[in-house]
């Protein structure tokens, strides 16, 4: 097998490509998530290295993200029966669990499964010659992923309904990977996919745009991160929902106001302030939320690690005309612009710490003190 690795002389002149010979190991590395359960259900371990089609390619992993999904779907909190946030559940005692399958984002996820939504690999294998200008190149993999083409409203996601990248090579659909022109890091480039396609989508759904006044709840996590400089990008107007401790994380970042509660936003603000609430956070706050936004304002979920069972006084909802809009499946357009964004340096990729592989309960049992701001990333 060939890997094709491309120089390009200066000045715009004759490009050369030279081959190479690598030999594809008939095993790789790679963490397993068991089933439902503890920190026990991850097995580093060795897998075979997948097989590709002539639809797909194969990756080496350079780097890959952690992110709330992972645990969520090892727990076992996407199950309606589960009321407790993220962190409670992930603390409890559970029995020992042989389980073959749970929920993910699209209903049953079996196991064993690698996990492993935020993937930039290096294509080192092709199924057909139509795309063998991939070979070599460095590439981001969209984790939400339409199969059956652009016009279906059907989405499958890395890491929930096939394999992921908490391993040594990843196959991925050719035309879910998107090289990047990009003086980044392989972690930096990792540390995109999934929180900023997320907060992306958020921000095209709502119609966030400038002057936009928004209010962004878990800003120091990966999604909430990722939605504070997007919404800058447009020009919105941005305060923030955060913890007292993570306030100074927020420094250097031009934001209207920083809140540790949704009560003092009420009082700084009063009640009708906001045309956007983003909220990945979802649990206690929520009532408090609906009353900060305008009439005809939009609240829009994607996540509720602090709580999935809220209040809501259906009034708040009705005589404000609100829009409350739920966000998983992302829009054709979001990672397109992803990639723009990184290569024209409009955003910054936050990094907060990154780990081998196979150091993946560390890193978890870290992530989940939320003591950080941006994302964890593994290397293989």
């Amino acid at each position: 097998q060939k890997c094709s690795a491309f120089l390009n002389t200066l000045g715009g002149q004759v490009k050369y490509m030279i081959a190479k010979e690598i030999k594809l190991p008939l095993k790789m590395k790679a963490v397993l998530t068991e089933g439902i359960g503890g920190y026990d259900k991850l097995k580093y371990t060795e897998v075979e290295t997948p097989k590709i089609s002539k639809n797909e390619v194969l990756l080496k992993v350079l780097a890959a993200g952690i992110n709330n999904t992972d645990i969520n779907t090892r727990i076992g909190w996407y199950s309606s029966k589960i009321n407790a946030d993220t962190d409670a559940l992930s603390k409890s005692k559970f029995q020992n669990s042989n389980q073959k399958s749970g929920l993910g984002w699209n209903g049953t996820t079996n196991f064993p499964l690698i996990q492993g939504t935020d993937c930039c690999g290096e294509v080192v294998l092709v199924g057909s010659d139509t795309v063998k200008n991939l070979i070599g190149k460095r590439v981001l993999v969209r984790p939400c992923m339409k199969l059956r083409g652009l016009g279906s409203a059907e989405r499958v996601w890395m890491a929930s309904d096939f394999d992921g990248a908490f391993s040594e090579y990843v196959k991925v659909p050719f035309k879910e990977v998107f090289p990047v022109n990009s003086n980044w890091t392989d972690a930096e480039l990792a540390s995109i996919p999934c929180a900023y396609g997320t907060a992306e989508n958020m921000l095209f759904r709502s119609k966030c745009g400038r002057k936009t006044k928004i209010l962004i709840t878990g800003a120091s996590g990966g999604v909430g991160s990722a939605a504070v400089q997007l919404a800058k990008r447009r020009g919105a107007n941005v305060s923030i929902l955060t913890s007292s401790k993570k306030k100074n994380f927020f420094k250097e970042f031009d934001i209207s106001y920083i809140a540790v509660g949704a009560e003092e936003l009420i009082s700084s603000f009063g009640e009708r302030s906001f045309d956007i609430v983003l909220d990945p956070v979802g649990g206690q706050i929520f009532p408090s939320l609906l009353k900060l936004l305008k009439k005809g304002g939009t609240y829009i979920s994607s996540g509720a690690i602090a709580g999935p069972v809220v209040n809501l006084d259906l009034r708040d909802l009705y005589l404000k005309d609100l829009k409350v809009l739920g966000a998983t499946a992302w829009s054709d357009n979001i990672f397109p612009n992803l990639i723009g964004y990184i290569e024209k340096d409009e955003i910054k990729p936050i990094v907060a710490e990154t780990f081998p592989l196979k150091d993946i309960v560390e890193a978890q049992k870290k992530f989940l003190k939320k003591r950080h701001l941006g994302k964890f990333i593994l290397v293989p």
